[in-house]
């Protein structure tokens, strides 16, 4: 009987929450939208910064001072511009991309005595376009450093192999999975949100909203238990709630044919694998927000009370995946038994081509277990209160 009493409760409200078409078609858009819409930004930056490199341009001052570092940077295939007059404002007020390269006019003279010339790399650390070329002029200059010392030696009958003590070669352990999750980490973060907006709307309108409206109180007075309502109630919520991750996880998947970025696209893989895990990982969340959405707005008078006081989750779910950007350690063990950490953290993983193990995926499906079952055991309590009435 209390199935059968559940069951039809929940075919109400999951029929009352999808009648509002508009709310609910500006839901979709945006879970559907905003995978694609990541992929494409992220892959426009990747993409510009990819031609930047291309290109090869070098912006200087005072270039025609130093021929034998020009001649340097020619061999490099580089194209050498003049910085206009007043690079410094333009650096600082994000106008030009390109950090500058500044020759003294003595460069020359300095390099023939044997005297060290000082050039200077002119850039803007508010500037991250010009930031981040600086360090390829650095290792330019560098390179200038070493092919003149070897060739002074050279001249003295020293051979180069003299200025090299020590062999270095860097060894990269991160596959093309784990490289490219540095750029598409963020992904995670707009699935959860995705879900947690989802379930906001129909969890509040199911509980403070009908109260507003005064239809809770004709529910209550049916003989179905309070259990079979506020499971009910709490299933079509969660219901909502998954549609909105099984489109968001979705949408991924053709997200990937708009990649502009020929390496990135080669190193994202998103396949139908990866979506069915992120599925797995929501599940579990997407009922234990509905149970504490619920458990919220039933303390509350009007729709817009309720509002206010689910602001605190939306924050909450919005710092804590934020949490893996500052955290330079690792992952933590009670990591996975934080909902939304949780996720956001196994999801990574899955962007990143890593393992999990069994007790991975059970830890964080325990601990929205054990949160669901806490939140509706006060919404049933208060459902039973007279105050509901």
């Amino acid at each position: 009987m209390m199935a059968r009493s559940a069951w039809t409760v929940f075919t109400k409200e999951l029929r009352d929450a999808l009648r509002d078409r508009r709310t609910l078609f500006m839901v979709f858009l945006s879970s559907v939208a905003i995978g694609p819409l990541v992929l494409v930004l992220i892959s426009t930056l990747v993409s510009e910064l990819e031609k930047r490199a291309d290109a090869r341009e070098l912006v200087a001052v005072g270039m025609d001072k130093a021929p034998t570092l020009r001649n340097y940077l020619l061999r490099q295939t580089y194209t050498l511009q003049v910085a206009p007059p007043d690079y410094e404002k333009q650096l600082k007020d994000n106008k030009l991309g390109d950090p500058v390269l500044v020759v003294p006019p003595d460069f020359e003279a300095d390099l023939a005595r044997g005297e060290v010339p000082v050039v200077q790399v002119i850039t803007s650390s508010a500037n991250q376009r010009a930031q981040g070329g600086a360090g390829r002029i650095m290792h330019l200059v560098d390179g200038f450093n070493r092919e003149q010392a070897t060739l002074r030696l050279a001249v003295r009958g020293v051979g180069p192999v003299a200025m090299e003590v020590v062999e270095v070669n860097e060894l990269d352990l991160a596959n093309p999975a784990t490289r490219a999750a540095q750029l598409t980490g963020m992904l995670p973060f707009f699935v959860l949100m995705a879900v947690m907006y989802g379930a906001l709307n129909a969890a509040l309108d199911t509980t403070a909203g009908e109260r507003e409206r005064g239809s809770l109180e004709p529910l209550l007075m049916n003989p179905a238990s309070r259990l079979a309502l506020v499971i009910g109630k709490w299933g079509a919520v969660a219901a909502v709630g998954m549609l909105i991750a099984v489109l968001s996880s979705l949408s991924f998947l053709p997200g990937q044919w708009l990649l502009k970025s020929e390496s990135l696209a080669a190193m994202f893989q998103y396949g139908m694998s990866e979506a069915s895990a992120f599925l797995a990982l929501l599940a579990p969340l997407a009922g234990a927000l509905s149970a504490l959405l619920m458990a919220i707005a039933i303390r509350c008078k009007s729709f817009k009370e309720a509002q206010a006081n689910a602001t605190v989750v939306v924050l909450g779910m919005s710092m804590l995946p934020m949490m893996m950007l500052f955290n330079q350690e690792g992952e933590k063990p009670w990591h996975l038994w934080v909902p939304g950490l949780a996720q956001s953290t196994l999801m990574g993983r899955v962007l990143k081509g890593e393992p999990m193990g069994a007790m991975d995926l059970v830890l964080p499906a325990a601990a929205c277990g054990v949160l669901a079952f806490v939140c509706l055991l006060y919404v049933s309590r208060q459902f039973s209160k007279a105050a509901v009435r």
